[in-house]
């Protein structure tokens, strides 16, 4: 799961008109948090929104990918699917994208699978870089 700085640094430049996107890095690529709600992921140069069963069938249309974290595990996917190129590079088309995925985020938030403002200890020697645009 890795992430080049330029296509990181891309990504944030095409969110700015969302608000504020900041990124942490895990795992070698990055979270993706919009006022503190994560919302998305970067892994591999491709970006990844959360998706549910509301915004899944925009994705399954465009011809996307869920992410799988562990590729000898193709089974295990989690609820983020590959943003379409053509989505990315238009700001306006992206920003009503993100907003699904941060409804998506918010609904799972409410289930309990997140907790509001409650972060993880971060290890020493662990902390992440937080980018913002």
């Amino acid at each position: 799961m890795a992430v080049s700085r330029d296509f990181l640094d891309f990504v944030l430049e095409q969110l700015r008109n969302s608000g504020r996107v900041v990124s942490r890095r895990m795992f070698g690529g990055a979270g993706l948090y919009l006022d503190g709600l994560f919302f998305a992921l970067v892994s591999d140069d491709q970006l990844y929104f959360k998706v549910g069963d509301a915004n899944r069938p925009r994705y399954e249309e465009a011809g996307s990918r869920p992410f799988v974290p562990f590729p000898d595990k193709p089974e295990r996917v989690m609820g983020y699917w590959q943003v379409p190129a053509d989505v990315l590079e238009d700001p306006e088309v992206l920003r009503n994208w993100v907003r699904e995925a941060c409804a998506v985020a918010l609904a799972a938030r409410g289930r309990g699978r997140a907790k509001p403002g409650v972060h993880r200890a971060r290890r020493k020697g662990t902390a992440g870089r937080a980018h913002q645009a």
